[in-house]
């Protein structure tokens, strides 16, 4: 899979219903994990929620995304290497471009302190691995309206 994934051709991306464009973009939301089996089960996921994603699989190819494709939400896992998840939160929330488009960790990270940790750094919000398809959906809803 390569590092940075649109997984639709076009940046115009509309819902059509009835034959009808509507004026709403499907959201775009970028999942960072670097495990490739939770990149494609996740785009999944998500595709199925009629949204757009993108994916990375370091530090760096995320900001990457972030700033230069402006997602609507960020899915984050939190145990990357060599740069791990808080090192990422903290760079988007301190840059401009990237400080106000919400994070959600989606960790392994299940104690609650763990959970604490993870939200007082500054992400919106907190699923855990493996996690619910019910749950996950909520989530995105939650976010994205």
């Amino acid at each position: 899979m390569d590092a940075l994934k649109l997984s639709h051709a076009s940046d115009d991306k509309y819902i059509f219903s009835s034959g009808q464009a509507c004026t709403a973009k499907m959201p775009l939301i970028l999942v960072v994990d670097d495990d490739e089996d939770n990149l494609v089960l996740m785009a999944y996921t998500l595709e199925s929620l009629n949204c757009s994603v993108i994916t990375a699989m370091d530090g760096e190819t995320a900001l990457l995304a972030a700033r230069s494709k402006q997602p609507d939400l960020i899915l984050l896992d939190i145990m990357l290497y060599p740069v791990d998840g808080l090192q990422i939160l903290s760079q988007l929330k301190q840059d401009s471009r990237t400080m106000a488009i919400p994070v959600v960790a989606v960790t392994a990270l299940a104690r609650e302190e763990d959970k604490e940790r993870i939200l007082q750094a500054g992400c919106n919000d907190y699923i855990s691995k493996p996690y619910i398809l019910e749950e996950m959906e909520a989530l995105i809803r939650r976010y994205l309206g």
